[in-house]
């Protein structure tokens, strides 16, 4: 009985309060999802921002507002993100976010000092913009550090997580799905669309391991893949729409997963090279199973390619 008084009572003062603001709990919900949805966008206007920056040096935060035009946030406010963040020209300082009044989630980084020996370790994220007729639209990358391979990616007109890395990472697990394993360790920067609940609740899911980098430019290996799509391929291609964009971008990953070789995997491509990796794999298991525990050479695959010299190839991060 206690219980239901202060139960009822805890109601009747919030249906109060409600009432004294002129606004119903109905309608309080609904403003407190889509303030959610804006501060995930708005999350992410640094790391665009930062990407704009590196074409145009020079341009001030109200050219880069009009040119991105977002339509969930003003010019006032817009322009507020960037002088809180160090972002406006005249300032010379690197950026560093200065306020935290999102209710910002920070994983640790847990690729300092890792050295990566097998695919499926550490997959890296990161969204970037590509232009068309003045309106800016998102592209969002997932690829294995190890391999190279691009998992996932999504083109979207907005930063919404549900519109960006949650479609991304769905096609991610759905490559991998035959053999995903437990642990992975999911790497990004400290975007609001990789700590939201929904994207956090996958992840949870599939037992991923969340890492964040403290910068928004220092997830290497991701920006590098924005840089190789944006300008080997799309940027050479006749790009009107959105339609056009997503095509593009298919097409692209196609080209980069298939048919591109990289240096630091002995020139082969990405799946190339996870081919080997596999096949690498299964005659260590059979080497396994014959001697039962004992170590012996397989003979027949490239010095090159065994799990000691495997590191020598991959280490190199840079990505031609």
């Amino acid at each position: 009985m206690y219980y239901w008084l202060n139960r009822n009572t805890v109601s009747y003062s919030l249906n109060s309060i409600y009432n004294a603001i002129g606004i119903t709990k109905q309608g309080f919900a609904k403003q407190r999802k889509r303030n959610k949805s804006y501060k995930e966008e708005e999350s992410y206007i640094i790391n665009i921002v930062l990407q704009v920056r590196k074409d145009h040096p020079t341009m001030n935060c109200r050219d880069i507002y009009f040119k991105m035009n977002p339509v969930f946030v003003g010019r006032d406010r817009f322009e507020k993100i960037c002088r809180e963040n160090g972002l406006n020209v005249r300032k010379t300082k690197a950026y560093k976010r200065t306020t935290d009044s999102t209710g910002v989630i920070r994983f640790p980084n847990l690729l300092i000092d890792k050295t990566l020996s097998s695919m499926d370790e550490v997959w890296s994220s990161d969204i970037t913009y590509f232009e068309i007729n003045k309106e800016f639209y998102y592209i969002t990358f997932i690829l294995d550090n190890y391999t190279r391979r691009i998992l996932g990616h999504q083109v979207s007109s907005r930063l919404l997580t549900q519109q960006t890395t949650i479609p991304a990472l769905r096609m991610a697990i759905r490559e991998r799905s035959k053999k995903l394993k437990k642990g992975i360790i999911f790497h990004s920067d400290g975007g609001g669309q990789y700590y939201a609940d929904d994207f956090l609740a996958i992840t949870k899911h599939y037992k991923f391991k969340n890492s964040m980098c403290e910068y928004a430019w220092e997830n290497g290996k991701a920006e590098r893949i924005n840089g190789v799509i944006k300008n080997n391929y799309l940027k050479h291609w006749d790009i009107k729409t959105i339609g056009d964009l997503t095509k593009a971008v298919d097409r692209a990953v196609d080209l980069y997963n298939h048919d591109k070789p990289h240096s630091s995997l002995q020139r082969m491509t990405p799946v190339e090279f996870e081919n080997k990796l596999l096949i690498l794999d299964e005659q260590n298991q059979k080497s396994e199973r014959v001697t039962h525990g004992k170590k012996r050479v397989n003979k027949g695959i490239e010095p090159s390619l065994t799990r000691a010299k495997s590191k020598e190839v991959l280490d190199v991060p840079k990505v031609n």
